[in-house]
């Protein structure tokens, strides 16, 4: 359906570059759910807003390669997890299709980096782990390149823990998780 000459509602639609779209749209604009699927052979099934990927979706590419998260702009933003034909693997954030805030990678043989990521490196305070488990290396990351060696305090790892499972930094109940997991130690 059309309104005001635009666009409106659900469409099938096929591009003269092989592209195809199916889903709704509103303003002459993909809006709301839709499938993409490209003549690649990549497919992105997911939300859009304003033409452009942004919300929940998934990304799978012809290489085997696949992204399940959100989007903001038609770029990978916010939580989302990137899963390689290989098997290696991040669950982490993004921004602007880069790893970049809290992350893990975990390498398919098992050994795994866990930290600060920015512009798709490790960059900041990070762990990276051998595949049995026992700490490689600990402190401060470049460029995904270990500079020093630095511990988080217990005080800052506590705090992180009770960041991880919800607690909004500064409330009295995020105060008190952080003096309940210092009375365990």
């Amino acid at each position: 359906s059309y309104k005001d000459n635009k666009r409106h509602g659900y469409f099938e639609v096929s591009f003269a570059d092989g592209d195809r779209f199916v889903g709704d749209y509103k303003d002459d604009k993909r809006d709301g759910q839709g499938t993409y699927t490209y003549a690649s052979g990549d497919k992105y099934v997911g939300e859009y807003k304003d033409g452009k990927k942004t919300g929940q979706g998934i990304y799978t590419f012809v290489s085997g390669n696949k992204y399940v998260g959100e989007f903001k702009d038609s770029k990978k933003t916010g939580q989302g997890t990137f899963t390689f034909a290989d098997g290696n693997k991040y669950v982490g954030e993004w921004m602007g299709d880069k790893r970049h805030g809290q992350g893990t990678f975990t390498f398919v043989d098992g050994s795994k980096w866990v930290g600060e990521w920015e512009n798709a490196n490790l960059n900041g305070y990070a762990i990276t782990y051998n595949s049995d488990g026992s700490i490689y290396q600990e402190g401060i990351f470049k460029d995904d390149v270990f500079q020093y060696a630095q511990k988080k305090s217990k005080l800052d790892k506590h705090k992180d823990t009770c960041k991880e499972i919800g607690f909004t930094p500064k409330t009295e109940s995020f105060g008190n998780c952080v003096l309940k997991l210092m009375d365990k130690d």
